[in-house]
């Protein structure tokens, strides 16, 4: 587009900032579960902790926003780095599972503060002629972040986990000096919406029952397994693979070099850090835009149904993986993420079209009730692979979340036939 307006500086400091959170909160929660199991807690412990940090994660943002409204993205944002830096540190000196599951607590009420910050940023600092570049590339910048932090953190905690806190930490105290000197408040219009008024809002759209009973169904049939996967992937395959083959099968196809980077070494051998296999990150990287080409024209409802058809198969694999042959795990995390790639979006852009036009942004915010349902309820899985593993067939969490999702797809269908579909605008 000739006449794409320019992205100003702030544009580009707000996208860096992200980057480096997401390198932090992602190194932190993918290898979270193998840090909890060798202080030896229990998957339930484990279960219990991820279960309160991404609720909070995914809850505070609803106030965060309208806090940042009244008080400025600079203030809101400072006040996140404040709670993250002392209790990645805390990390550090507490060992008790109450010590731990305040901290973690705490990180996840820093990363809702933090959420919204910059995705608003992006949507303050573009137009109609660059917000689908904008947020393509803050997109891409999420997902940098998240693919990074576990590589580096995976590799860190081989030689001491004090050094994955530390630079965590330090990740924070440089956000915190570039926001101090670089992050100038963008201009923009203010909401003016009290919490109050909020929740008013958000009653009233939540009072449509059909729309009630949908975002239920879909925090409990997909956003629920969706969760479940971030949270036992790196630990399933810590646990119940043998990532020293693993290494082997990576080193014949990318080299020893490159694969030492994902690796560290054991009692002089070397073996895949579970947490930088085990996310979909680098995969969304490389071919979310392909899939959002092939499924933008096709009807929401069948597109997030196929979607979670490929993630159930995705599942499926991965449970087979650790009794079969391990290199499967590849595949599996590549259908998964297939998946994600078409059910995540489609599904949050179908709420946001099935709104009255006025209303997009409102129905959008009860988009987390959905989400929030997912996470909240995720610990679940985590203690259900704890008794798995107890029976001696810990591959059957695998089977049990494909399961549910199949299963998913059965409710969502029936919901269509029998209550119908929302109708989508047209503009």
């Amino acid at each position: 587009m000739g006449n794409r307006t320019k992205f100003p500086k702030v544009f580009w400091v707000a996208n860096s900032i992200e980057v480096l959170e997401r390198f932090a909160y992602y190194g932190i929660y993918m290898s979270f579960g193998i840090y909890l199991g060798e202080l030896g807690f229990s998957k339930g412990d484990l279960g219990v902790i991820q279960s309160i940090f991404l609720a909070l994660s995914y809850l505070i943002p609803l106030f965060s926003g309208t806090f940042a409204d009244k008080y400025g993205f600079k203030k809101m944002l400072i006040i996140s780095y404040l709670a993250y830096l002392p209790s990645i540190l805390l990390l550090i000196l507490t060992q008790t599972f109450s010590g731990i599951a305040l901290t973690m607590l705490t990180i996840g009420f820093a990363a809702g503060i933090f959420k919204p910050l910059i995705s608003s940023t992006v949507r303050a600092t573009t137009d109609s002629t660059n917000k689908t570049l904008g947020f393509g590339i803050f997109y891409q910048m999420v997902n940098l972040g998240a693919s990074i932090g576990p590589i580096i953190m995976g590799k860190l905690r081989g030689w001491s986990w004090d050094y994955v806190f530390y630079t965590a930490a330090a990740t924070i105290g440089l956000m915190f000096i570039i926001t101090l000197l670089f992050y100038k408040e963008p201009d923009r219009e203010l909401e003016g919406v009290t919490l109050k008024q909020k929740f008013k809002d958000m009653g009233e759209a939540l009072s449509n029952m059909k729309f009630l009973s949908f975002l239920i169904l879909l925090g409990i049939i997909f956003w629920l397994p969706f969760w479940a996967f971030f949270n036992v992937l790196a630990v399933y395959i810590n646990d119940y693979l043998d990532t020293a083959s693993l290494y082997e099968s990576v080193r014949m196809v990318l080299g020893t070099t490159v694969t030492r980077v994902i690796s560290s070494q054991d009692d002089g051998v070397w073996k895949i850090n579970a947490e930088a296999i085990s996310h979909t990150g680098y995969i969304i990287i490389v071919f979310q835009l392909i899939i959002s080409r092939i499924f933008e024209k096709r009807a929401a409802i069948p597109s997030f149904i196929i979607g979670m058809l490929i993630a159930a198969a995705g599942f499926v694999i991965l449970g087979i993986s650790a009794t079969s042959l391990n290199g499967l795990v590849f595949l599996g995390v590549f259908l998964f993420a297939i998946g994600e790639m078409i059910s995540s979006p489609r599904i949050q852009e179908y709420i946001m079209w099935i709104a009255p036009k006025e209303k997009a942004g409102l129905y959008m915010g009860t988009n987390f009730l959905a989400t929030f349902i997912g996470a909240v309820l995720s610990g679940i899985y985590t203690w259900i692979m704890g008794i798995y593993e107890a029976s001696g067939h810990p591959e059957y969490i695998m089977y049990t979340l494909a399961a549910h999702l199949i299963i998913g797809i059965l409710a969502i269908s029936i919901f269509v036939k029998k209550v119908g579909v929302f109708e989508e605008r047209t503009e």
